[in-house]
């Protein structure tokens, strides 16, 4: 058995796009998922089964989800590697002991042309990011609901994204290496 995580955008923020965690665990295990365990209620679960296609699941859970729910939410499935990798390869450790300010944005794809430039512009003096591999890291020390980089990130790299703090990314960490 393999260990993977899916993020969710957008859902159980704000009224918008309810998907009770009961419902997301027993989708998951109607699609042969087990062990699926969640944290907090804006989506994001870990589940063990047999090797899957990341995108095909992604795809198909997306699915699924509007199907039983009318809308059909941004999902990222990434391995247990994939996450580890994320952790590893942050550029910006001395940032870990606020958690809240320092994000991981989590890529569909690899940016084709990301507009580091303009990325770069819209960055306040203490504000930094960096894009890694498949992940869009970004410190913003006063927050992201302030940061015009964080508004503008996804738009600028051209590719879908679902972010999370560092530590909502510890938490979902400890989930999946239990």
């Amino acid at each position: 058995m393999n260990t993977y995580i899916a993020f969710f955008r957008a859902i159980n923020v704000g009224g918008k796009n309810p998907l009770p965690m009961k419902s997301l665990v027993a989708i998951l295990e109607g699609m042969g998922a087990c062990n699926v365990r969640t944290y907090i209620q804006s989506g994001n679960a870990v589940f063990q089964c047999a090797e899957i296609d990341p995108a095909q699941m992604s795809s198909q859970l997306a699915a699924e989800i509007k199907q039983r729910h009318g809308f059909e939410p941004f999902t990222l499935i990434l391995d247990l590697a994939a996450l580890q990798k994320a952790c590893a390869d942050n550029p910006f450790p001395e940032a870990e002991p606020d958690p809240q300010s320092l994000h991981l944005g989590f890529l569909a794809a690899k940016p084709r042309r990301p507009d580091l430039d303009k990325l770069s512009s819209l960055k306040k003096a203490n504000e930094r990011f960096h894009l890694g591999d498949g992940v869009f890291y970004l410190h913003a020390p006063e927050g992201v609901g302030k940061s015009k980089l964080a508004a503008s990130a996804e738009k600028l790299l051209g590719v879908p994204m679902t972010d999370r703090n560092w530590r909502t990314v510890c938490k979902v960490m400890e989930l999946a290496a239990a």
